[in-house]
């Protein structure tokens, strides 16, 4: 997984509430074997019947052509464990969601995929929408070292996020890779039960006699 430290770019507003994983990513409307990830991101409103792009959605406009944070309404990516939509969003560039509250499983596939979740409350929130409206394109930094959104309009917001989390994103690691950090202290637990316990090694192994 590819770690995360920070993200700049245009901060794309889509405040609309409940937007769900099939809308997000209708897999169901890619034929092929390896969809194209980058058009499937809102294929249903972002692209016409003929697949042309529809000038009047947000990320069709000139404006925010290099998006790299998604500002979005509440229980953004309920509906399903659909892990295509986290990958829509990375293929066009966003690599950090903020929103009121996010569904738990697209949470968790952010973490799993190397994008950064900020949940604001409802003031923060708030402040940021505003100023990403009226920033209208113009860069934000979402900045994981300092927990902080910054760009047009005012002082760097803050953000909190649990520390195991943010040491999973800084270091890029998945699970197996979270694991492997306590690789020694695996290895000296295995050591010592297969000397003290030496039947529950053989048991392990399958050599019961």
């Amino acid at each position: 997984m590819q770690a995360f430290t920070k993200a700049t770019g245009a901060a794309v507003p889509m405040l609309e509430d409940d937007i769900n994983t099939d809308e997000i990513s209708p897999i169901q409307l890619a034929r092929k074997l390896q969809p194209d990830y980058r058009k499937m991101l809102f294929m249903r409103a972002r692209w016409d019947d003929k697949g042309e792009p529809v000038p009047s959605h947000v990320l069709n406009q000139p404006q925010f052509q290099n998006p790299a944070i998604l500002v979005t309404g509440a229980n953004f990516g309920c509906g399903s464990s659909r892990e295509a939509a986290v990958w829509a969003l990375l293929a066009n560039g966003i690599s950090c969601v903020v929103a009121p509250s996010l569904a738990d499983q697209f949470r968790e596939n952010c973490l799993q995929n190397g994008v950064l979740p900020i949940t604001l409350d409802k003031a923060s929130f708030a402040t940021l929408a505003k100023r990403v409206v009226d920033a209208d394109g113009a860069p934000f930094t979402a900045d994981l070292e300092s927990q902080t959104l910054s760009g047009p309009g005012g002082d760097p917001i803050p953000f909190a996020i649990p520390a195991a989390e943010r040491l999973v994103l800084l270091e890029g690691l998945d699970d197996i890779g979270l694991t492997s950090k306590h690789l020694p202290d695996i290895e000296a637990w295995e050591a010592r039960t297969a000397a003290e316990t030496p039947w529950y090694q053989n048991a392990r192994d399958g050599r019961i006699p």
